[in-house]
């Protein structure tokens, strides 16, 4: 498999951080997004005509869109059947939702990010409100899911839809959006930090890197 590739991309993030739980190789292929937008040119849109990172080709297939790349990736890897149930309906329609929710907080809390780290023009106090308004939801459902037992989106056990959701809440104070007001959330952020397999990127650290304070 090859993944073309930005270091500084929540989407991509989310690729690599889940074949790295899975123990997958693959190829990385890095694009030069900024500043060189190379993933604007024709060469590159030659295999994604959106312009958009990551893309996964694994011999015929091309996928372009990062919720579809966990898909594709739970089920032709996961033996265990935990990432994304084959048999379980519910579970399938409720990780179908929070891969819906994962684009409403690239398109926010991403979209913020942008703004502050490389300068992209946009409204960025309705993208804050917007992350926030995300925020909110997701922490209302951990609470509940906490009250449950449940450490996780789904269920006592991580899914595609913890790793959709993941990049963009983590890398959320790159774009002046703070944790501060998310217990849940926070703890969410630890318990995925804690599976085994898990990979770092500039901006979200492993768990003996973070301060004592965060990490509980």
């Amino acid at each position: 498999m090859q993944l073309y590739d930005y270091v500084l991309s929540g989407s991509a993030y989310k690729a690599r951080l889940f074949m790295a739980l899975l123990g997958l190789d693959y190829q990385s292929i890095s694009i030069d997004f900024h500043p060189g937008g190379e993933h604007k040119k024709p060469d590159f849109l030659e295999i994604n005509p959106a312009g958009t990172l990551p893309v996964l080709v694994d011999g015929d297939v091309t996928l372009c869109d990062t919720q579809a790349i966990l898909a594709y990736v739970a089920h032709k890897f996961d033996a265990t059947d935990q990432w994304y149930p084959n048999n379980d309906p519910v579970a399938t329609g409720r990780i179908l939702q929070w891969l819906a929710f994962a684009g409403r907080l690239t398109d926010t809390a991403g979209a913020a990010r942008l703004h502050d780290m490389l300068g992209r023009s946009l409204d960025i106090d309705a993208a804050r409100k917007g992350a926030h308004k995300a925020l909110r939801e997701l922490e209302a459902h951990l609470t509940e899911q906490g009250l449950r037992g449940e450490a996780f989106l789904i269920g006592s056990k991580p899914t595609i839809a913890d790793i959709a959701c993941f990049p963009y809440t983590a890398l959320a104070p790159d774009g002046g959006i703070e944790h501060d007001d998310y217990p849940a959330i926070r703890k969410w952020l630890i318990a995925i930090r804690r599976l085994p397999g898990f990979i770092e990127m500039p901006g979200i650290h492993r768990l003996h890197d973070m301060r004592d304070e965060d990490a509980g």
